[in-house]
C-alpha cells in the first residue's frame, strides 16, 4: 500500500524558512516522480516542484525559483521541499504525490497523496 505522509509546515515570518518531508512508503523513489503541490483558500491547486525518477528536481512557479529546492533521500524514502525567504503569499497547505515516473505540472495525473501540511506566512 502507498503512502505519502507530509511533515514540517508550520507558522513562519515573512523571510523565514521551512523544509517540508514527504515520507513515502509502498513505492521506489526510482519508479516514481513525487510532486509538490499547494492550494490557498479558494484558489487552483498548483504545482510547486516535482523530483523526476532519476532525482532531478523541476520548478514550476516562476515565483518560488531561487527560494524553493526540492530534493531526495533515497535511503529514507523521503522527498524534501526546502523553502526559504517565505512570503505571505506562499501561505497554502502543501501536499506531497505520487504518480507514474515522468513529472507534470497537473495535480490530475497524481494518483498519490499526502494529507497535506500547513504553511502559514505571516508576520
Amino acid at each position: 500500500q502507498v503512502q505519502l505522509v507530509e511533515s514540517g509546515g508550520g507558522l513562519v515570518q515573512p523571510g523565514g524558512s521551512l523544509r517540508l518531508s514527504c515520507a513515502t512508503s509502498g513505492l521506489s523513489l526510482d519508479d516514481y516522480a513525487i510532486g509538490w503541490f499547494r492550494q490557498a483558500p479558494g484558489k487552483e491547486r498548483e504545482g510547486v516542484s516535482c523530483v523526476t525518477a532519476t532525482g532531478h528536481s523541476l520548478y514550476y512557479e516562476d515565483s518560488v525559483k531561487g527560494r524553493f529546492t526540492s530534493s531526495r533521500d533515497n535511503a529514507k524514502n523521503t522527498v524534501y521541499l526546502r523553502m526559504s525567504d517565505l512570503k505571505p503569499e506562499d501561505t497554502a497547505v502543501y501536499y506531497c504525490a505520487a504518480g507514474g515516473n515522468i513529472c507534470a505540472n497537473n495535480w490530475r495525473l497524481f494518483t498519490y497523496w499526502g494529507q497535506g501540511t500547513q504553511v502559514t506566512v505571516s508576520s
